[in-house]
């Protein structure tokens, strides 16, 4: 399936019904008079968030979206059939945003929200809505309002607890696939995973979201790669999980790459909580694992833990799961061979 996150839509209510003129004229009926019947509403358009949903693939060839018009009134007091009313469903954590004025008009960050985003116009009045004692032949009617309109994007950001970042080849999807039930592509190239992946981790009782988005290199904010557009997907997780591959010439250097790239998408991503982590530790003698280990926590100043293909993940897992429930710093019961 083809993975859309982000669309721009054009918007338009339906129309209402104009009011209708009409008399009543008929044989042998006492009373007759005006009875021209009102125009019907036009419809709306509805946004619904389903949690079923994990792409906005279904707007893709669908940019201009309008909902029906309201019919015109009739004779005998008759009124117009109202327009449908248009119900548009989306995943859960889409964001809709205003086009003119980029702010956020909705987010839809929970399942079954609903949000009515054009109305449609109200139907015109006929001429019976007119009598009066001193105008018994009205020949007034009004003319059915028109429906709202609206520009706004569509912007999908993945709901989860912890997104795996990292260059490309650091080992993310891998690190998902162990650890969830999540399918994602495994290569020895750079580049296989071309889109975010989401996967639900087994924590003892309980469960871990996690995301896996893809390689973000240097430049990406200029289009380099992939570009930094999946790191949308980041904003709303608690805990970032960054990987490193413990094989490239300069750690430091990669960890700074995807950093600055954060930083230059959204600073206030750099300010979330991370675990560092040394990814393929298998590949190396311990001297290095050692070496290199050391080097980057005494750069960064902080814990940096080692992780190799063949080693259990519920130590990790666990605490992941620890800082999400209680937001502690403290590493609490992982495992790590090469911790100084």
């Amino acid at each position: 399936m083809v993975f859309v996150d982000e669309v721009k839509l054009y918007l338009k209510a339906g129309n209402g019904g104009d009011g209708y003129v009409s008399f009543r004229r008929e044989k042998f009926v006492e009373f007759g008079g005006p009875d021209g019947g009102n125009g019907g509403n036009g419809g709306s358009i509805i946004f619904v968030s389903n949690a079923n949903l994990n792409t906005l693939l279904n707007f893709r060839y669908r940019k201009n979206i309008k909902a029906g018009n309201g019919k015109s009134g009739a004779s005998r007091d008759r009124s117009g059939t109202a327009g449908k009313n248009v119900v548009l469903k989306v995943p859960v954590g889409t964001q809709m945003i205003d086009e003119e004025s980029e702010k956020v008009i909705v987010d839809f960050n929970k399942p079954d929200m609903e949000f009515l985003i054009v109305q449609g116009g109200k139907g015109g009045l006929g001429n019976a809505n007119f009598k009066s004692s001193i105008n018994k032949v009205p020949k007034r009617f009004t003319y059915g309002q028109s429906g709202e309109e609206k520009c706004v994007v569509l912007k999908l950001k993945v709901l989860s607890d912890v997104g795996i970042i990292g260059m490309p080849n650091a080992g993310k999807s891998k690190f998902l696939t162990r650890c969830s039930n999540a399918d994602t592509k495994v290569g020895d190239y750079p580049f296989t995973t071309i889109k975010p992946h989401l996967g639900v981790a087994k924590v003892d009782n309980s469960e871990v979201i996690i995301v896996d988005i893809p390689g973000i290199i240097t430049d990406a904010h200029l289009g380099v790669g992939l570009g930094h557009k999946f790191l949308k997907h980041v904003e709303r997780c608690k805990i970032l999980l960054h990987l490193i591959d413990i094989t490239h010439d300069n750690v430091i250097s990669a960890y700074n790459c995807t950093r600055n790239e954060l930083e230059l998408y959204n600073s206030d991503l750099v300010k979330k909580e991370e675990i560092v982590m040394l990814n393929k530790c298998d590949l190396l003698r311990e001297v290095e694992i050692f070496e290199k280990k050391n080097h980057l926590a005494d750069y960064l100043n902080k814990e940096v833990l080692c992780l190799s293909i063949s080693e259990d993940l519920q130590p990790i897992l666990r605490l992941l799961n620890e800082k999400l429930k209680r937001g502690s710093p403290r590493e609490m019961g992982v495992y790590d061979p090469f911790r100084r």
